[in-house]
């Protein structure tokens, strides 16, 4: 469950992807109940981001801490407090929405019967589906699946690349409803959108990678003193 005394710390980031450094220097605290949007241009790391908090990736520098603890050498205690969710839905074909959604909980130790992820996948619109192999569904309903465990999981640090996409005007407000909740409650969440989004969050923020690129010609970014988070 989300605390009211969960804190992420990112200490001096870098990432780097082949030879070409993305951003360096990234350094914020952010505490609990904070929404925090990763922003910047194509090809700036915002999925390198989420993916290097989650444990997905090794960054080329720096050190995350969750609540004092480094997540390296607390991993799978900060593990078991991240739900990570990426641009793609990673939906099997072949499942029913209610198997694609035990499946992806069960692969983060979350165990659910089939009545509990039909009640949650009813709530978002999908009733007339759940007898319907996925391949079937639109890409919407799709994400609304893997959207879904947010309605499930207790973990408290949030990371979601692009969760609004394929969804329409209802799913929209019911996903930025349930991120508002988590952070009531004292989750964090970052994120990433290319559209306008109102979510209710006492603390809003973003981290903007352009300022952490390095400048054209050189190979390795200014110094973290003249960056800045907005």
């Amino acid at each position: 469950m989300p605390k009211a005394t969960d804190l992420l710390q990112l200490n001096k980031l870098a990432c780097v992807k082949g030879e070409r450094l993305l951003f360096s220097g990234l350094s914020c605290e952010i505490p609990s109940g904070s929404l925090v949007r990763v922003t910047g241009a194509n090809g700036a790391g915002k999925t390198s981001l989420l993916r290097i908090i989650a444990g997905l990736s090794e960054p080329a520098a720096g050190d995350i801490v969750w609540n004092g603890k480094n997540s390296r050498e607390a991993r799978q205690e900060f593990l078991q407090d991240v739900l990570y969710l990426g641009h793609a839905s990673a939906i099997k074909d072949a499942l029913f929405p209610a198997e694609n959604l035990m499946a992806s909980c069960a692969l983060q130790g979350e165990r659910f019967s089939a009545s509990e992820v039909s009640v949650i996948l009813q709530q978002l619109g999908l009733g007339e589906r759940l007898q319907v192999e996925s391949l079937s569904l639109s890409a919407g309903q799709r994400r609304r699946i893997a959207l879904a465990r947010l309605w499930l999981t207790q973990r408290s640090l949030w990371l979601l690349d692009e969760p609004f996409n394929a969804l329409d005007s209802r799913a929209i407000e019911q996903l930025s409803e349930k991120i508002s909740d988590h952070l009531k409650a004292g989750g964090v969440c970052l994120y990433t959108t290319h559209q306008p989004v109102d979510i209710v969050a006492v603390q809003q923020s973003s981290i903007h990678l352009d300022s952490f690129c390095p400048p054209i010609h050189t190979q390795a970014g200014p110094s973290a003193s003249n960056r800045s988070l907005a």
